[in-house]
């Protein structure tokens, strides 16, 4: 199998990263910088980043057994927060020649960074150990070599753009105080490990094909499916199987972009408690997951969707595996399902445009709607499916840009639970920015 998906890698290869870095990457040649010599340089130094602080009142119970006895938890109180789900300082230089590097550091929630780790000398038990305070991430780091606009090759630790929220995940890029739900819930996001892309662009067209390292099968789990399944708890990333991932993204028609991307990869061998039993030789643990989205900016209008279908084989047998692994382990113990589902459609309408004032501004103001339905127990084999892990979302609420790179975000959304469970309506407010400090 660990065959079939390199060779898979290396089709793709020859038929797009996060959107942030691409902006960053057009290289001119020698040639190009001759004909251009009496127009003003950019700086070959690029700073941005973008962040979000967001207040939530949620109208249900956050106790960990809201679903085991729904009926007790009917008319909890409310709860809030306050919340730093992103805040992101992006860093790149063009070297010249084509060469280009760029960096994305992000801080997490201000929540504490651990690393797992097996204490040999202590009877190969799991042991955590905190290494900082913060929850500290580097998100990006590679090195890019231009030889066109149709042809790069970027190396390092990489954005993986299945899906339309890891492509497009900066906060001025959907409506929602928090990510898309269901994109959010079932893949990792935003994705990124280490690996290899080869992306481009020519007319109407731009291309990503991508190989790096599986997903980790021992931390799948009911709720997020394959969502933790990326990056590593350990102080390295386990790579005893490779996957392959590509994207495609068309402009032909103006204001619209569609988008298909995949990935296909083993995941099962991925673990440092490995298993020798004949039950387990042959499981591969392949997810494979194909992903529609679109964006359409045109007449004062921004309407986005996704569509993603993930199948994981062996399911049962990971899941057997997985809750019979250690306490200690990073393993949730949990079931996970064979299929997972996740499908979005938002609009929002720039209500300023109606005002000849203000309509030819930077200021906007888009009032939106949203629905979503997504399921991590899709389907199941032999493995207890979990109802409350499927849901519908709806949400409506107003974007205010006072300029292009800050946004003010309002939400009232619900949560749609089947009937044996209760609904989760929340009201969200939102700052956030997304841009560069460089030109």
């Amino acid at each position: 199998m660990k065959r079939k998906v390199l060779l898979f890698c290396l089709c793709l290869a020859t038929v797009t990263t996060n959107g942030f870095a691409i902006n960053i990457t057009d290289t001119n040649t020698d040639d190009d910088a001759k004909k251009t010599e009496n127009v003003p340089k950019k700086s070959r130094l690029t700073i941005g980043g973008y962040g979000e602080a967001i207040m939530t009142r949620n109208f249900f119970s956050d106790n960990y057994l809201r679903y085991n006895d729904a009926e007790k938890y009917k008319n909890a109180k409310s709860h809030g927060r306050f919340d730093l789900p992103h805040v992101v300082l992006f860093i790149g230089y063009d070297f010249g020649k084509g060469w280009s590097m760029g960096s994305e550091i992000e801080f997490e929630h201000g929540g504490t960074e651990s690393a797992v780790e097996i204490e040999e000398e202590e009877g190969g038990e799991y042991e955590s150990e905190i290494e900082r305070g913060g929850e500290v991430a580097l998100e990006q780091f590679w090195i890019q070599k231009s030889f066109s606009p149709a042809f790069n090759i970027r190396m390092g630790h990489i954005i993986i753009p299945v899906g339309g929220t890891n492509q497009h995940h900066m906060p001025t890029e959907f409506f929602g105080v928090y990510r898309p739900e269901g994109e959010n819930t079932i893949m990792p996001c935003t994705w990124h490990e280490t690996g290899i892309s080869i992306w481009g662009r020519t007319g109407d067209w731009r291309y990503e094909a991508l190989f790096l390292p599986g997903l980790d099968s021992d931390r799948f789990g009911r709720k997020g499916w394959i969502h933790d399944g990326a990056g590593s708890p350990y102080e390295f990333k386990i790579a005893n199987a490779y996957a392959g991932a590509f994207r495609i993204d068309n402009f032909s028609v103006p204001g619209l972009r569609m988008s298909a991307s995949g990935y296909i990869g083993n995941t099962f061998s991925n673990t440092l408690n490995t298993n020798e039993s004949q039950a387990y030789k042959d499981v591969k643990g392949t997810v494979v997951i194909g992903a529609f989205d679109f964006h359409y900016n045109a007449h004062n209008w921004i309407v986005r969707g996704n569509f993603d279908y993930g199948h994981l084989t062996d399911s049962k047998l990971i899941s057997q595996y997985n809750i019979g692994m250690p306490n200690a382990s990073p393993s949730p113990k949990q079931g996970v399902a064979s299929d997972a589902i996740a499908t979005g459609l938002e609009a929002g309408y720039n209500i300023l445009s109606q005002f000849s004032k203000l309509k030819d501004t930077e200021k906007k103001l888009y009032i939106f709607g949203r629905y979503d339905y997504y399921d991590s127990m899709y389907k199941t084999k032999g493995v207890t499916n979990y109802d409350w892990c499927g849901r519908n979302r709806i949400a409506a609420g107003l974007n205010y840009y006072p300029i292009k790179d800050i946004v003010i975000k309002g939400e009232y959304s619900i949560g749609l639970l089947k009937s044996n469970y209760n609904n989760e309506p929340s009201i969200s407010l939102g700052v956030a920015y997304a841009g560069f400090f460089t030109k």
